[in-house]
Formats: C-alpha cells, sequence, structure tokens
C-alpha cells in the first residue's frame, strides 16, 4: 500500500483482512475521502470486515446483476422514472422489443458473464454459480446444516417469486420448521439472491396487509432454479406473469438504486384483494405502477389505484408496464409503457 500510494482500487479484499486496519489508520491519518476502493465477491465476508474495522469511515454500494439498460450497453437513457416527464424522454419506440425478445432476456437475467458470452451454457455457470454459493457463502459463513434442504428451500422461493411470502409454505417444500424457513430467506435477503417488498402504510394510516412480498433480484437464476429450459418455455408457462413482474421490480430497484434515490418501493393490497403491484413514494408523491403481460392495456387495469388511501401524499398518474412498444394513453392522465424500454 506505501508503495501503491492512492487512489487505490483493491480487489476481493475479503482474502486480506488484515489490510482493513492498515487502510483504517491511513483513511484517519489523511482525513481524504475516496483513497481506498475496495471490492468483493463475498459478501457476508465483505460486510462483515468493514463494519468491524471500517465503520464510520467507509460508504457501501450495492452491485446487483446487470439492468436491462446496462445489458444492452445503452449509457444515453436514463433510469427508469415513473414520472410521465420522464417517460417520455426515454423515446421508448428506439430500444424497445417483442415479447419473445423481452422473454429471452427475462430468462438471461443479468449476470455479466452470460452477456459477455452469449453462447455460454447457462446451465453450466448457474450450476456452478450455486455450488460456490452454497459451500462459500451459505454453508462456510451460516453454518446451514442441509444444503439439499436450502437448496429446496430456494427453489421454493423461486416458485413463488412475485407473490406474498409465507413462511409456512415454504417450509413445508423443504421439510423444515416456519422458523428456520425465516432464517434462511433471511441468508437468502442479506446475501442479495431475494429481496422482500414491504406493503404501504403511512403514519396516519395502519399497514392493510403486513406480509412482505418475495422477489428473486435475479430473473436467470430464477427461471433456471424453477427449471425453464427456454425463453419460450418460460413465456408460454405458468409463470409467465409472476417472472415479467419479477423482472419489472429488478429494474425499479436497480435504477432507484442508480439514481441514488431515497425513495420508498412498495406494494398495495387491501382486504378486498385489491392490489397495485408496485407504489413508489418519492418527495410527497405516490406514483402508482401496475404490471400487465400484454400489448393493450386499458384504464380499468388501473382501477385498485383509487382506492389507495394517499395521507398528506399526492397521488400521480397511473403507469401500466406492459408489452406494448410504444408508449399508450389510456385516459385521465394514465399511461402504458412498455416494459423492455425500462
Amino acid at each position: 500500500m506505501e508503495e501503491m500510494g492512492a487512489p487505490l482500487c483493491i480487489d476481493e479484499v475479503q482474502y486480506a483482512p488484515d489490510l482493513l486496519r492498515a487502510i483504517k489508520l491511513k483513511v484517519d491519518e489523511a482525513d481524504t475521502p475516496g483513497m481506498y476502493w475496495l471490492t468483493g465477491s463475498q459478501r457476508f465476508h465483505m460486510m462483515k470486515g468493514a463494519s468491524e474495522s471500517l465503520a464510520g469511515r467507509v460508504g457501501i454500494v450495492e452491485l446487483n446483476t446487470l439492468s436491462q439498460r446496462e445489458a444492452e450497453r445503452d449509457s444515453t437513457a436514463p433510469d427508469f422514472f415513473p414520472s410521465l416527464e420522464q417517460l417520455r424522454e426515454k423515446a421508448p419506440a428506439r430500444c424497445s422489443c417483442d415479447i419473445s425478445e423481452l422473454y429471452t432476456r427475462i430468462w438471461r437475467g443479468g449476470y455479466p458473464a452470460l452477456h459477455r458470452n452469449l453462447n455460454r451454457n447457462i446451465n453450466h455457470y448457474f450450476d456452478a454459480y450455486l455450488q460456490t454459493y452454497l459451500e462459500r457463502d451459505v454453508q462456510a459463513l451460516t453454518q446451514v446444516g442441509d444444503k439439499n434442504a436450502f437448496l429446496t428451500l430456494m427453489q421454493s422461493a423461486a416458485a413463488r417469486t412475485g407473490q406474498q411470502l409465507v413462511y409456512a409454505d415454504i417450509a413445508q417444500d423443504a421439510g423444515i420448521s416456519p422458523k428456520t424457513a425465516k432464517n434462511w430467506i433471511s441468508i437468502l435477503e442479506t446475501s442479495g439472491i431475494i429481496s422482500l417488498l414491504q406493503p404501504y402504510h403511512t403514519n396516519t394510516i395502519k399497514r392493510l396487509s403486513k406480509t412482505p412480498k418475495l422477489y428473486f433480484m435475479d430473473t436467470g437464476l430464477c427461471a433456471w432454479l424453477c427449471n425453464w429450459p427456454t425463453p419460450a418455455t418460460l413465456q408460454s408457462g405458468a409463470m409467465s406473469g409472476a417472472i415479467l413482474e419479477t423482472w419489472v421490480f429488478g429494474q425499479l430497484y436497480r435504477a432507484l438504486g442508480n439514481r441514488g434515490m431515497r425513495s420508498r418501493l412498495c406494494y398495495y393490497r387491501d382486504s378486498n384483494g385489491s392490489e397495485v403491484d408496485f407504489l413508489l413514494e418519492h418527495e410527497g408523491k405516490l406514483y402508482p405502477m401496475e404490471v400487465k403481460r400484454n400489448s393493450n392495456p386499458s384504464l380499468a387495469d388501473l382501477k385498485a389505484v383509487n382506492r389507495i388511501p394517499t395521507g398528506t401524499a399526492i397521488m400521480q398518474p397511473g403507469i401500466v408496464l406492459c408489452t406494448a412498444r410504444e408508449m399508450l394513453g389510456l385516459g385521465k392522465g394514465n399511461y402504458a409503457f412498455p416494459i423492455s424500454a425500462m
């Protein structure tokens, strides 16, 4: 470190934990932001070392698998945001595609290695990835006793992506207790395999549903765990709607993260079964979004929006994210927008 100087990028820093103390001393001595950039592929090791040795001295950036825009190497279009002004700027006709190409993107997912080489065998890649994840991250660090049961839980969670999380159902599939299922789901969330989307509530309005929805962070891994062998089978199969909603969630999650926004993304469901897939709260405004697997949506797709209690927030026009290839007006200020252009 003395010879290299700063700024300095150190890759796979989890393999050299003793460096963290030296970095701490250097940072305290120089008091200069951005001296060291630390990267690593083992999230548990990285977070443990950073929290113990560099507390208060480090900013953490989460790197997810590639967004659609990143995978397409589109550096000109802005990250997605559901305001009408910004949607019009994205010029969807230029970057949208038909539904079969969209499901090819969903089936492949966003792991960079699968985009560097489009001929790479996806089965071999995910099989190796899963074995590494189970052996290195899960088994070594969390002491999961039954790897086969953990794999079954992962497959059960993948099959339920886009649904409300019921621990008892997943536990039954894996042959474990609901308490163990909850602990293992927490491992998947902490390691970035899944994300839990919380239901909408305000300070004055009680949460109408207390159950989060589960989403896989990468649709390629999700499809592989559920044994969908081709994009065509995924598109026509029983999971086609859920995996499309999961893809949309992933694009929203990445776009908000890339923008550095401290916005709240949630979903709405009431006791009557009225539901809005995604609700973004940003700077006192609510942006409702509904996902539909068709190319000809209607204003009726947004009927549940009228049931949402807004509190002090201001409701914005609704957006139907669909498989159309252009932005469409739905009436009353609401619009449809192509998922493939997010």
